[in-house]
């Protein structure tokens, strides 16, 4: 009896040594390269295909935005609505300024998403971009799709910087509240596995404070816009903890932003940088990886 007694304890400290294991955070990469919406500036954003390219590039993180759908499914898309830069609508004409405002993910089913497309029109800002047919996949789709093709090509496994695409006011209009977009949103990254390799980033702290709160094994990543909400301290007073990140505009580096950071032991990953020449300047600040819409940048540096 002692001996299967000592088992059975011996078994249920392994199995919690085990889950401790897998849930502890895999660490970061040592220069995190990022390609933001995949890879917008080569091939359409926020896409398997623009996911699959930045793959195939070298990038170690996919950095990427999700919304919403009415029935709870979690796609890729940066803006809330069908963009008129980018999206055709069902009937093949192209979405229009007019129109882009009354096709809201948040109230189309998923099924309804999929007859638009957001691939095969010409970006006006990215001449670079490969144009084909495409639609915003599902996040659990992009997952799937993003390990087998890491797997085949023999390299390490990705990590994900998903953006959570809320804002106080368009609750309940464009997306979920927070606390409902956090739970959907974890739901899938807890079903395939990925929280060691996963980053919430967000403008609306809100998010982040919930994933931090609910989620403490997540990291968190502040994105900042400029300095309308204060210094660097002002922001972290607002946010009310230390996030793993500090992602800025990368207009707003300077050497004394990167060595603050630094010292509260945040990694700095600015975005979007899209030019070698301020890319190699960054680095020699001491920024700790950057996301861009031309990960083939990343490579050409000097």
């Amino acid at each position: 009896m002692r001996t299967i007694y000592g088992c059975l304890i011996f078994s249920f400290f392994m199995a919690c040594s085990t889950t401790a294991h897998m849930n502890k955070p895999k660490p970061l990469p040592a220069f995190d390269l990022e390609g933001h919406r995949g890879s917008r500036g080569l091939m359409p954003e926020n896409t398997i295909p623009a996911m699959m390219k930045a793959l195939d590039l070298g990038v170690t993180t996919l950095e990427m935005d999700v919304a919403i759908t009415s029935d709870g499914q979690v796609i890729l898309s940066h803006d809330p609505y069908f963009n008129k830069d980018i999206s055709t609508a069902p009937d093949g004409q192209a979405v229009s300024a007019e129109t882009e405002k009354g096709y809201v993910i948040f109230q189309m089913t998923y099924a309804q998403t999929q007859q638009f497309d957001v691939g095969k029109r010409k970006h006006p800002f990215y001449a670079q971009q490969v144009n084909l047919p495409a639609t915003k996949p599902l996040l659990a789709d992009v997952i799937d799709n993003a390990e087998a093709f890491a797997k085949l090509k023999g390299r390490d496994l990705p990590f994900y910087n998903i953006e959570t695409k809320t804002n106080p006011a368009t609750d309940g209009v464009y997306h979920p509240e927070p606390e409902t977009f956090v739970e959907v949103l974890m739901g899938v990254i807890e079903k395939k596995r990925i929280k060691d390799r996963v980053i919430i980033q967000s403008f609306d702290f809100r998010t982040l404070k919930i994933i931090h709160e609910k989620y403490p094994g997540i990291r968190t990543s502040a994105l900042v816009e400029s300095n309308k909400r204060g210094d660097l301290q002002a922001q972290l007073n607002e946010l009310g903890f230390v996030p793993d990140i500090y992602s800025p505009f990368f207009a707003m580096v300077t050497d004394s932003l990167v060595a603050a950071c630094h010292a509260k032991n945040m990694k700095v990953v600015p975005w979007t940088v899209n030019d070698p020449l301020m890319m190699e300047r960054l680095k020699k600040m001491g920024v700790d990886g950057y996301i861009s819409d031309y990960p083939n940048l990343f490579f050409k540096q000097p």
